[in-house]
């Protein structure tokens, strides 16, 4: 039966799971609990798969790799169901980005635009199949033979993907591993399944085999058993460090392949050539950018003592023009955090801050004329030591840390007095300095003037922002195993 979910998302199979390439029924009647965070009311909701799911899910999965075709296809062929993907998921672009904007409060503009970008990633790892280095020959230091290197499927993946950005993370992680040849459990978070249904119904049309692609919403005991299970050959998570640190002990445990995106706190080092103006704008705008729930969101602001004051001043004035509100409205330049625990989280952290000394600028509170929905402010902290909580823990919500340095040296080395490594930004009209200072920042990205994260490339953390890169061409390495063949004579297949 159809189910309508804000009179713009159409789903047929919320009381069943995608398995096996068929709608199957749950092994109980357990449903999740979605809320509209912008108004605190209830979503129609997807059934939970269980362990019993979740334990045929990889069976299906494990089958379709060991004796189904995927993995034997070529990469051209499987690029073919990838484009399918494309299509299909295009013409569901304005339900995916309606999706978003139910599940977690993020403006409908940004979705729109957001969500285009990520369906291109099955397009872009498409284009892939022919350009990828599948198979490369090499010089053998055995006299009279030839060297082959072969990369393979790794097997069957466990992609768990978070619920800020979750057909975003989704695509940047199933995309490659489709392509690569590998077998898919799609394990959304419990609060965004919407994405993971709307993929699963893309996948059924673009006619994937049976258990090449699949979809579990479970809860964290269920889940676990995708990182637990022998049969499950690589997980492939993003989320919180502290879910990364448990994943990555127990895949360790069985030597299971791992990539872990995880938390940030990454700086911004703002130089003196910069203008304080145009750097309060782009900061304040990556400060709300998902309501600041962004793991590699600028959430620490490098600035000279000489030019903290007027660079905070600059902050506050554009914080206070902000527009929080309904995700719906157009003018409206910020939403809700995605959800109550989230909110608590957030000003649980600006109390800690307040009583270690730093200075609340602007922010921290409910918006004025709001009455339900979790928002809050966008929030500025100033005179921010390095070594207090605010500054050293994700907070994860648009709330801001400056922090004044005395030179260059020591602004890297605050910038690198961090347990994360994932982010961050040299503010400078200076390239080579940029340069020469994002080659002393040890963390995954470094942008020149902004935010710039970019998957066409790679992306991934240094410290205990994670294991392993994503996107770009780094991304498909994630999901294949390097084979050396050594033979006397060049096989046909590879000549």
């Amino acid at each position: 039966m159809d189910v309508a979910i804000n009179e713009r998302i159409s789903l047929s199979n919320l009381d069943r799971i995608y398995y096996d390439g068929r709608w199957n029924e749950p092994s109980s009647d357990g449903r999740l609990r979605l809320v509209n965070p912008a108004t605190e009311e209830a979503l129609p909701s997807p059934v939970e798969s269980r362990l019993t799911d979740v334990e045929r899910a990889i069976a299906a999965a494990r089958n379709a790799f060991d004796a189904g075709p995927w993995p034997r296809m070529t990469p051209q062929k499987r690029a073919d169901y990838l484009r399918a993907m494309y299509e299909a998921l295009v013409r569901r672009s304005e339900e995916l980005a309606h999706a978003w904007t139910l599940q977690i409060g993020t403006p409908f503009a940004m979705a729109r635009s957001a969500t285009d970008a990520a369906i291109e990633l099955f397009a872009y790892y498409a284009t892939q199949s022919t350009s990828f280095p599948w198979v490369e020959q090499h010089e053998s230091s055995y006299p009279g033979h030839v060297g082959i290197v072969a990369r393979e499927a790794v097997g069957v993946v466990a992609a768990i993907v978070p619920w800020n950005g979750p057909l975003q993370i989704a695509a940047v992680k199933i995309a490659p591993a489709l392509l690569a040849g590998c077998t898919v459990i799609l394990k959304p978070a419990p609060e965004t399944p919407l994405e993971a249904y709307i993929l699963a119904e893309a996948a059924e049309e673009a006619g994937l085999p049976a258990g090449v692609f699949n979809v579990v919403a479970a809860d964290r005991a269920a889940s676990e058993l995708l990182v637990t299970s022998p049969a499950v050959d690589k997980v492939s998570f993003t989320g919180s460090s502290a879910a990364g640190r448990r994943i990555g002990a127990l895949a360790g445990g069985r030597i299971a392949r791992v990539t872990l995106e995880l938390g940030g706190k990454s700086a911004a080092v703002v130089l003196d050539d910069f203008p304080l103006d145009e750097a309060a704008e782009i900061l304040s705008q990556t400060a709300i950018r998902l309501s600041g729930q962004v793991c590699s969101n600028l959430t620490r602001v490098l600035v000279p003592e000489t030019l903290h004051d007027r660079l905070c001043d600059a902050m506050v004035a554009r914080f206070e023009k902000v527009k929080v509100g309904d995700p719906y409205d157009p003018s409206t330049d910020m939403g809700p955090l995605a959800m109550k625990r989230q909110l608590d989280r957030v000003e649980d952290y600006i109390r800690i801050g307040r009583k270690e000394g730093a200075a609340l600028l602007t922010g921290g509170g409910r918006p004025s004329g709001i009455y339900r929905g979790y928002f809050i402010e966008p929030t500025l902290m100033g005179r921010v030591d390095n070594r207090t909580t605010i500054a050293r823990e994700e907070i994860f919500g648009p709330v801001i840390c400056a922090i004044p340095y005395k030179n260059v040296d020591h602004a890297v080395s605050l910038a690198n007095d961090s347990q994360f490594g994932l982010g961050g930004a040299v503010f400078t009209r200076d390239a080579d300095a940029a340069y020469r200072i994002a080659r002393g920042i040890r963390t995954g990205t470094i942008g020149q003037n902004g935010s710039r994260t970019d998957l066409g490339i790679g992306y991934g953390g240094f410290k205990q922002s994670g294991v392993g890169r994503e996107g770009g061409i780094q991304g498909i390495h994630n999901y294949v195993e390097s084979k050396t063949i050594v033979l006397t004579g060049l096989p046909a297949a590879v000549k």
